[in-house]
């Protein structure tokens, strides 16, 4: 089941799993994409049998962050318009963050930006030794802030303050000793090794597994309210449509060092 940029299914022992599904683009998101993720929450959320969420990218690479060009127009969007594509990317984190079934990413090849999001919101994390890692939005004038605190809770602010702010690109033995990744396995292992930890869960009574999910996001303070998820949406917005964005948009399109960077 599915649209063309995200498929699901789920199998006898409700077991889902959600493929994004832009392999041309290396599964960067767009409005389609966040959309297909909505689809698929809603659908699997009618599952009464649903045990495990699967999650994992088509093609080469799991997920590499925005579609630049998609951004480059929503930029110019009415600022209502704009706000609206923010809202609904939060709010996809926010109920893959809470979702009350344990969640699994599966990580091969590039997983920038948008993706360590989605990963960090994630219960388990495992990457092939090929996967490599990114938080690098303030190299085109934007910011990670709607993942951010899902990115603070995996890896720790420490490690956040680096990797937010440089932009630098770590490998997957780093991201499972910075606490994104709790697994490496080999170059095309994930199917074994995934299918390991989905019969972990299966042998976990389900009404049990997900009460201590919920208890273990709140006793770490660890729920995004409605507030802080305003906030965080106000300001993903507003820093899309500022001058800083529309130059390093320009400056990827036109695949040259940005303006800030000093000559």
């Amino acid at each position: 089941m599915g649209n063309d940029t995200v498929l699901w299914q789920i199998d006898r022992r409700g077991v889902a799993t959600v493929t994004l599904n832009r392999p041309q683009v290396n599964n960067a998101y767009n409005g389609d994409l966040i959309q297909g993720l909505h689809d698929a929450m809603d659908a699997l959320g009618r599952e009464p049998g649903l045990r495990l969420v699967v999650l994992r990218g088509n093609g080469r690479h799991f997920q590499a962050g925005a579609d630049l060009a998609w951004i480059s127009t929503v930029a110019t969007q009415p600022p209502a318009e704009n706000e609206q594509v923010s809202r609904l990317t939060a709010e996809a984190v926010r109920r893959l963050d809470t979702c009350p079934v344990p969640t699994l990413a599966l990580v091969q090849g590039g997983c920038f930006g948008g993706g360590t999001g989605i990963a960090a919101a994630c219960d388990i994390v495992v990457a092939s030794e090929d996967a490599i890692f990114s938080i690098a939005e303030t190299r085109w004038g934007l910011m990670a802030g709607i993942i951010l605190p899902q990115l603070c809770r995996a890896m720790g602010v420490r490690q956040v303050r680096r990797y937010a702010l440089t932009g630098e690109r770590f490998d997957a033995r780093e991201a499972m000793r910075l606490g994104l990744v709790h697994e490496v396995c080999p170059t095309g292992g994930l199917d074994e090794a995934g299918g390991r930890i989905a019969e972990a869960v299966l042998m976990n009574a389900p009404r049990a597994t997900a009460a201590t999910k919920l208890r273990t996001l709140a006793a770490a303070r660890a729920f995004v309210d409605d507030g802080e998820l305003r906030d965080l949406i106000d300001e993903h917005a507003r820093t899309r449509q500022q001058p800083e964005a529309a130059e390093g948009l320009a400056s990827f399109r036109e695949k040259r060092k940005p303006a800030w960077y000093p000559t």
